[in-house]
């Protein structure tokens, strides 16, 4: 490694360091009779999110597309020491369904403290071979219905100075093969409530924004297609929920999970031949 490889990878560990030393520190009390609201609850990382906002005392909304599971995950945070739990079978493809949710929780808690948007719609693996109703249908559940959901609750999270989190991507961030719809989905919700950041922060806002920036985490949908095929370890989705929930309620502007995806982000334009190599040859797929 050379000299001045050496010194900036020192400086990027150094600066990391200095942000984690000097951030608010996690208050698990905080988060005792908090009034959350969850999508895309019903398995993965949102399923988790729930889970450890039970064990954190909470009141939780959590929606999904299936009803059937979303009661049993429901039943389960209350286990778990969720002071309330309550779900609404919701598809945000829907135009009206992304207010219904939203309207169901200030209705039942009077209120919101956090809203974490983490639905996702369905994405096939593989070459992109022109399917643009696709690509439209899924911006409009993985990114419109965000935006939707976001202004709906918008006034309630000023109220009570809520957090609104929201979970992304490291493909929003860094392109990669064979998943455009979904990438292209993720940079949008970057760029927009990156933006959204910024206007509230010169209102001085009550408000936070989250944006969580996930690398590989071992949820089933992704196993069952990238598992077998990608160089990059997953990890767990129980800890990205974690980190996610501890970002949120420390109002931080961003999180990253696993912390390479940190490095990931800068690399593209520190060396970005060494990382765009790195990105198509991350995945053994042959089209």
């Amino acid at each position: 490694m050379g000299k001045f490889a050496k010194i900036l990878l020192l400086s990027v560990c150094v600066g990391f360091l200095a942000v984690k030393w000097t951030e608010p520190t996690f208050d698990a009390e905080s988060l005792k009779g908090a009034r959350v609201l969850v999508t895309g609850a019903s398995t993965g990382i949102g399923e988790q999110l729930a889970y450890h906002y039970a064990r954190f005392g909470a009141q939780i909304v959590i929606t999904a597309r299936r009803e059937k599971v979303l009661q049993q995950v429901a039943e389960k945070c209350k286990n778990l020491g969720a002071q309330q739990a309550l779900y609404i079978a919701a598809d945000m493809g829907n135009d009206s369904d992304p207010d219904k949710v939203v309207d169901f929780a200030l209705e039942r808690f009077g209120g919101l403290d956090y809203l974490v948007l983490n639905h996702i719609g369905p994405v096939p693996f593989g070459m992109w071979e022109g399917d643009v109703e696709h690509v439209r249908w899924l911006m409009k559940v993985n990114f419109f219905s965000y935006v939707q959901m976001a202004w709906r609750a918008l006034d309630s999270l000023e109220q009570s100075r809520g957090s609104l989190i929201i979970v992304s991507s490291l493909l929003g961030k860094l392109s990669s093969p064979f998943v455009a719809p979904y990438s292209s989905t993720k940079s949008a919700l970057n760029g927009f409530f990156g933006s959204l950041f910024h206007e509230l922060s010169i209102k001085k806002s009550n408000m936070s924004i989250t944006i969580c920036t996930l690398g590989v985490i071992d949820t089933e949908t992704a196993m069952a297609k990238i598992g077998d095929l990608t160089i990059i370890p997953a990890y767990p989705a129980s800890d990205a929920a974690l980190n996610i929930i501890t970002g949120g309620a420390k109002r931080a502007a961003e999180i990253y999970y696993p912390w390479p995806t940190f490095i990931a982000t800068i690399s593209k334009d520190w060396f970005p031949s060494v990382t765009n190599f790195f990105i198509q040859h991350a995945i053994k797929y042959d089209p």
